[in-house]
């Protein structure tokens, strides 16, 4: 535990996150691309069309990992935005900020492919269910963390602020994972695990995993670079990232 602990202290110092995200972002979007790869294929020439919905099912294997994600990205904003309130750690702050955008873009994606999915299945392109109400609030605090961030010139002080927004908006999380169990909806009731029994046929779950994991591994990938750019900026009269950049503009 001591050395996990020396190991994220050491991590935090800006000019070795700088190195860390610099080496680890290209293999997360390498990894991120063969798995999408994967499952994209799977998903459009490996699955069979569903028996009720035809064709049109097949947007689940971007609609679901999207949801996925959308609440993920925003628990570990949150969890970045605890440790950066509590040790003031600059790098956490830089992550929670950075997971902003990209939690969005995710949220964004639900939403239409879910008002895509929704118009041959339900026959209306919104309806202001539960679940769908609940994911749309949850963009609306992703845009307001990363609008409060940029409304405040001092960048720690922005960074603060944000986190705890990020904090209270915690809380929609659980309604929208619950929403379907704790009110009626049109919605329909969670049928995919990826641990424990599903409603899910096996052989339409492989690509949903293959498409779920990557989209980790992009957004690892996104958040690291992003957050590297945040890092450069806050530091960048410091003379480790004038060397930094001139060893990067050596390489080409």
């Amino acid at each position: 535990m001591n050395r996990l602990i020396l190991w994220f202290n050491k991590t935090g110092s800006p000019p070795l996150f700088d190195r860390f995200a610099a080496r680890w972002a290209p293999w997360s979007y390498a990894a991120a691309f063969v798995l999408l790869a994967i499952g994209i294929y799977g998903a459009l020439y490996s699955v069979p069309a569903d028996y009720k919905q035809g064709e049109s099912f097949r947007i689940l294997y971007i609609h679901v990992p999207a949801a996925w994600m959308s609440l993920f990205i925003f628990i570990v904003m949150a969890a970045q935005a605890v440790i950066a309130l509590v040790w003031r750690i600059k790098a956490c702050e830089n992550l929670a900020m950075a997971c902003a955008p990209i939690g969005a873009a995710f949220t964004l994606i639900t939403l239409a492919s879910g008002s895509i999915w929704g118009k041959p299945t339900w026959g209306t392109w919104w309806t202001w269910d539960p679940r769908l109400t609940s994911e749309l609030v949850l963009l609306f605090l992703y845009v307001g963390v990363i609008g409060l961030y940029n409304a405040i010139e001092d960048r720690r002080a922005a960074a603060r602020a944000a986190c705890f927004l990020a904090l209270v908006g915690l809380v929609n999380v659980p309604i929208v994972h619950f929403a379907v169990e704790w009110w009626n909806t049109l919605h329909q009731g969670e049928t995919i695990r990826l641990i424990g029994p599903s409603k899910m046929d096996p052989s339409m779950m492989w690509p949903l995993i293959a498409t779920a994991l990557g989209t980790k591994f992009w957004f690892l990938g996104s958040l690291l670079q992003r957050a590297r750019v945040l890092n450069l900026e806050q530091e960048s009269g410091k003379d480790w990232v004038r060397n930094s950049v001139g060893m990067t503009a050596g390489e080409h």
